[in-house]
């Protein structure tokens, strides 16, 4: 039932409630709620949290932030991994409904006296349980209350003072304190919020000895996560050829998204690639250059995968008794049988699901901590529930990288039952109306409370529009994009190199697909953008206002083809304005409309704008600046603002 005093809408929080909210060890939590109650007395109200299974909780002040609309907020930070509660508190607030009300009445040249007996009792009531000077402090403002010598301002005085007000926070006995049911959060380490992912494919680069050595260009260029498409054995039915043709020759090396052989499955290296000596060694290389390696968790098979035959049940029959393999109308994939999740009895859901799981225990024992997940949409909402808890109940640090470039609720589903972030529609989003209408959906509506985006220009299976045929001023303005407006980003191996060329004008797969052939690329060719994207990366990890993921703010611009942004970090010290010229081809030009109390700068002084991208420095003064971007040498400003 409602009590006196009414909490409602706490955040952060999942749509259902019943699945954790997702927050970051070491960043800054808004918990916000909207409490009000009857009449006209004042409340207090304060936000508890504690790790789930420990007994003492924290708890920080809330405050009144929006009266006209109730709504309160404190800020904590959270400091362990793992499961969290936490709760609102809220109560009338006895000492400052008191004071208001003798403020208010002294203020207008009313007689107090019953007022400040009133506030005698209250703070009597609060002096008998303190001791020692914080008691002495409150005795003599009562006994200036019940003064019957002095004016009544100067009896009022000791009883209003700052020391006072500090002794009288939290509840006093017997208060109308309302408590909300737990909500809970999921607190992750920092690479769940933060990272630049470069995606590559071991048997380009000669096996995973030949991707070892290609890491620390990789980690100069300042990424944090090397992805890695499957690693395993690879089917030889029905193996796919260049180009995803049906007929693969004799030394086609078919897609590795295909997995398993002869060879084996889930659990094993191709061959081809090395052994897991090789994959200990290019772990731990990773980790000696500050990266991380990410390993596909792709729940599907070939059709020489031992569990064909070993579990037939586990697939999909098809009524002339083959097994169906995947299809996406109007693409095929006849290298690839889908897992059925939902065999017809309980304990082959049972097997084929404790299966699953210890594919990833296998390779978490191996020193894998972040998986990105192939087409989850495509798996029960039930299986993610339950799997990704019981990994972190066990691995707290391990993350989740959802790649379901589907339908807007199905992915926040994914997101709510637990993957720590997901692949977005970026890669489509063009314009600057739909880039800032789709950040702030992912950045700043209650979606950001549990799903966090990662942004990637390309993929393997995906050329965008923008990159199709484009010149690399585009790809640069979309990597630029990608790594400023959100914390994570990531690209695909060959992005640097403006690997450009579509399949066809009606297909987003690259011709020569790396899915289905090996690329030998020569990393020191000329026209390569990687000292760009080195900048950009190296701009990333100096500012820390480009860490967080809520602080963006979007600025006019009289000019379509541009688009201004800000971040600002947690304590006001780094203020950021990125200003892109998404046209890519052609010089725009705009006056820009900037807020400058977002900013934090004057309306009327001078304050500098320092490009991060040109080491120039601008003096501007007033919200009206303009601005001009050529491609053709720059693409975008990176401005780090200051007062002077």
């Amino acid at each position: 039932m409602i009590g006196r005093i009414v909490i409602d809408n706490v955040r952060p929080r999942t749509p259902t409630g019943l699945y954790p909210a997702k927050v970051t060890v070491g960043a800054p939590v808004v918990v916000s709620a909207d409490i009000f109650r009857d009449g006209h007395d004042l409340l207090a109200a304060r936000v508890r949290w504690r790790s789930v299974g420990k007994s003492a909780w924290q708890e920080a002040a809330m405050a009144l932030t929006n009266p006209g609309l109730d709504l309160w907020q404190a800020t904590f930070v959270p400091t362990a991994l793992g499961r969290h509660e936490l709760v609102v508190d809220a109560w009338t607030d006895a000492y400052a409904t008191w004071r208001h009300k003798a403020e208010t009445k002294l203020a207008a040249g009313q007689e107090i006296d019953t007022e400040l007996e009133e506030g005698a009792l209250v703070l009597e009531a609060a002096a008998g349980k303190q001791k020692g000077r914080d008691k002495a402090t409150l005795v003599e403002a009562v006994r200036s209350l019940r003064s019957t010598s002095l004016p009544a301002a100067e009896r009022l005085a000791p009883a209003l003072t700052a020391g006072v007000a500090a002794l009288l926070v939290g509840p006093p006995p017997n208060a109308d304190v309302t408590t909300t049911a737990a909500s809970l959060l999921w607190a992750d380490r920092e690479r769940a919020l933060v990272g630049a992912w470069y995606e590559l494919f071991p048997r380009s680069e000669g096996g995973l000895g030949g991707a070892a050595d290609r890491l620390p260009a990789v980690a100069s260029m300042g990424f944090d996560v090397v992805y890695l498409p499957p690693i395993h054995p690879i089917g030889r039915q029905f193996r796919k050829g260049p180009n995803n043709t049906l007929t693969a020759g004799p030394d086609d090396v078919g897609s590795p998204w295909a997995i398993g052989g002869r060879e084996g499955g889930h659990a094993s290296i191709h061959p081809d690639l090395g052994t897991f000596t090789d994959f200990a060694h290019l772990v731990a290389r990773a980790a000696d250059l500050g990266m991380e390696i990410a390993l596909d968790y792709a729940l599907q098979c070939s059709a020489d995968h031992p569990w064909v035959t070993e579990h037939p049940e586990w697939f999909h029959q098809r009524p002339d008794g083959t097994i169906a393999y995947a299809e996406n109308p109007p693409k095929k994939y006849q290298d690839i049988y889908p897992i059925n999740f939902w065999p017809s009895t309980e304990p082959a859901r049972e097997a084929l699901w404790s299966a699953c799981k210890d594919i990833l225990d296998f390779w978490i024992a191996r020193g894998v901590r972040i998986f990105r997940v192939d087409n989850p949409h495509t798996k029960p909402m039930a299986f993610w529930e339950w799997v990704i808890p019981a990994v972190q109940a066990e691995n707290p640090d391990v993350l989740f990288l959802a790649e379901a470039f589907t339908r807007p609720k199905v992915m926040a589903k994914l997101a709510e039952v637990g993957f720590t972030q997901s692949y977005t529609y970026f890669t489509w989003r063009t314009e600057a109306a739909e880039l800032q209408e789709y950040t702030e959906e992912v950045a700043m509506s209650d979606k950001a409370d549990y799903m966090r985006p990662n942004f990637f220009p390309n993929t393997p299976d995906i050329l965008a529009h923008p990159l199709r045929n484009a010149p690399a001023s585009v790809f640069k303005l979309r990597l630029l994009l990608a790594a400023t407006l959100v914390p994570s980003y990531g690209i695909y191996s060959g992005y640097e190199l403006i690997e450009n060329e579509p399949m066809s004008d009606a297909n987003e797969e690259y011709f020569h697909s790396e899915k289905y052939e090996v690329r030998r690329r020569d990393w020191n060719d000329p026209r390569s953008i990687a000292p760009f994207v080195t900048k950009v990366n190296r701009i990333r990890r100096h500012h820390p206002a480009l860490s967080r993921l809520r602080n963006i703010t979007f600025h006019e611009s009289s000019n379509e083809h541009i688009l201004a942004y800000s971040k600002i970090s947690d304590d006001w010290t780094d203020v950021v304005l990125v200003v892109v010229n998404l046209d890519g081809h052609d010089a725009q030009e705009t006056t820009l409309g900037l807020d400058l109390a977002a900013l934090g700068m004057p309306v009327d002084r001078q304050f500098e704008a320092y490009d991060e991208m040109t080491n120039q420095s601008f003096t501007w003064q007033g919200a009206h600046p303009y601005v001009r971007l050529d491609p053709s040498s720059e693409v975008a400003h990176v401005l780090h603002l200051r007062a002077l």
